[in-house]
């Protein structure tokens, strides 16, 4: 079985390419970002089987079915909570909820085996997926945070903070009382549980909350910088390929 992984956070990828060699599966290839796995589908024959994640570094892995006619089966690796996994259940393509449980993995597995998806299933999960990632049902998301300090629990509210953003492998909150907070989990974690009206991953550093914005100015090679109304430790810039989303947000 030729198997694939596109997975943006590295770690991840590893990790479930660990416990697929458990399983006797050979990963062909780890991929990173919907840019590299563009390039890489290309050139390269199609794989058996992608364990694909949803959100990516630079956009939504469903960009690269938009380029390319994927021909492998895909089993989603995600972080979305119950809104998504309705459109996974409405076929036969499978998913596993990070972090990834052993037992659910072996599972995805053998229903591939069994079932062995065809091209046309998997248009249909994507099609069904993508709607509703974009029009979610019943969405609730996330209101506070509640942060240790010492003996004593503070609850933030979501709309007081400014931004979240990573820095040396750890992720924090920043509030709009100039305070940072460590918090648990990646960016990627937080940014399914965020309004997106509100919200918005401006890059692999940044989420920034739209009531905290204070200026935006034209940067080099087509990107925008962000001028917050308190934070200023590093510099927030758009990335170019968020831009036009970015720009579609704060319309």
């Amino acid at each position: 079985m030729n198997v694939l992984i596109i997975e943006d956070e590295k770690p991840a990828a590893r990790r479930l390419n660990r416990m697929l060699a458990t399983h006797n599966i050979n990963v062909h290839t780890m991929l990173h970002s919907v840019e590299e796995s563009l390039n890489w589908f290309q050139n390269n024959e199609h794989p058996d089987l992608i364990f694909l994640d949803i959100q990516l570094s630079d956009g939504l892995s469903f960009e690269i079915f938009e380029e390319i006619p994927v021909k492998s089966a895909i089993i989603f690796t995600t972080a979305y909570d119950e809104y998504a996994l309705k459109a996974f259940k409405l076929n036969s393509i499978d998913y596993l909820l990070k972090p990834i449980d052993e037992d659910e993995l072996k599972v995805a597995v053998d229903k591939y085996k069994e079932q062995q998806p065809q091209k046309s299933d998997l248009q249909v999960n994507i099609d069904e997926i993508r709607k509703l990632l974009i029009n979610p049902i019943d969405r609730k998301y996330k209101k506070r945070f509640t942060i240790k300090i010492g003996q004593h629990i503070k609850i933030i509210h979501t709309d007081n903070i400014e931004c979240l953003y990573s820095e040396n492998k750890a992720t924090y909150i920043h509030s709009n009382e100039n305070r940072n907070y460590l918090i648990d989990y990646s960016l990627e974690h937080w940014q399914d549980q965020l309004d997106p009206e509100q919200y918005f991953r401006v890059n692999r550093t940044f989420i920034v909350h739209i009531n905290a914005i204070k200026d935006i100015v034209s940067y080099t090679n087509s990107r925008l910088q962000l001028k917050l109304h308190s934070y200023n430790e590093q510099e927030i810039i758009v990335s170019r390929e968020r831009v036009k989303d970015f720009k579609n947000w704060i319309d």
